[in-house]
């Protein structure tokens, strides 16, 4: 009996990756080989960022639904992620300010300070600003992603909320609040947790939450301080490409903190 060919479509490693595209979407617009790596240096920070961005939403799902010990996974991977991502500052700063010079003209007023993709992680843990909606007028597709995370819950109004269900006395006005304005330290926050972290045994699924939350806040900092002295080696005290004041600007968002009550709690215990 003839056997048919196998009509099933071939599948190879670069068709599977899409190797063809992806490789063909560096443009340098210079002729410094610098240029080529910041491209790939910033072109593979916006891919993780978009994994994280996957592995958050996955997070707040589960935690929206109390299976709290599922959500670990996503957590430690956003985190381990982070870590990555810091690690590439030290990629490059193999460039030096006599490298960068060559060709930071020809980035004109783009900057990193405009990608939508790391706006939307920040509202995502809660660091909720509108002003950034500005710099996607030109990609409404974006926008929209970036206008979605501002006005939803954020994973730590998750897991306010997920005390709430727990038996905690959340204040209701927490609870139902506008989500696309940033979120106030509360007292009350605070001493949940704060109980919590009294009794990790009776609360330990509330406890390891609080963990991976502050792994998270924890490599947002060192990725923002890396950033900062990045940037200072490279460029010193230069206005940076986007119109921001540079270094200075970087510096002040160090001590950001998505998740403040479980730091703050830390000095009570």
């Amino acid at each position: 009996m003839t056997q048919k060919p196998d009509s099933t479509p071939k599948v190879t490693y670069a068709g599977y990756l899409a190797l063809d595209a992806l490789l063909s979407a560096q443009h340098p617009l210079s002729d410094q080989d610098d240029e080529m790596l910041f491209i790939i240096i910033h072109q593979t920070k916006e891919l993780w960022l978009k994994q994280i961005i996957i592995e958050m939403n996955l997070a707040i799902s589960q935690i929206a639904s109390d299976a709290l010990v599922p959500a670990y996974k996503a957590l430690a991977r956003v985190s381990r992620i982070q870590a990555v991502m810091t690690l590439s500052w030290d990629i490059l700063s193999t460039m030096t300010p006599s490298d960068y010079s060559r060709f930071r003209h020809v980035l004109g007023s783009s900057s990193g300070f405009q990608s939508d993709q790391f706006r939307t992680v920040e509202y995502l843990l809660g660091l909720k600003d509108k002003a950034f909606l500005k710099y996607q007028e030109d990609r409404p597709k974006a926008q929209n992603a970036m206008k979605e995370a501002l006005a939803a819950p954020s994973i730590w109004d998750h897991a306010i909320a997920a005390l709430a269900r727990a038996g905690f006395d959340i204040p209701n006005d927490i609870l139902k609040r506008d989500f696309s304005q940033p979120h106030i330290p509360s007292a009350e926050v605070e001493a949940a947790f704060l109980t919590v972290y009294r009794e990790p045994e009776r609360y330990w699924e509330l406890y390891q939450l609080g963990e991976k939350l502050v792994d998270l806040d924890d490599a947002m900092a060192t990725w923002r301080h890396k950033h900062v002295l990045t940037v200072e080696r490279i460029i010193g005290g230069k206005m940076g490409t986007g119109g921001t004041p540079g270094v200075s600007y970087l510096q002040s968002t160090v001590p950001k903190r998505a998740f403040p009550e479980l730091w703050s709690l830390r000095t009570a215990l």
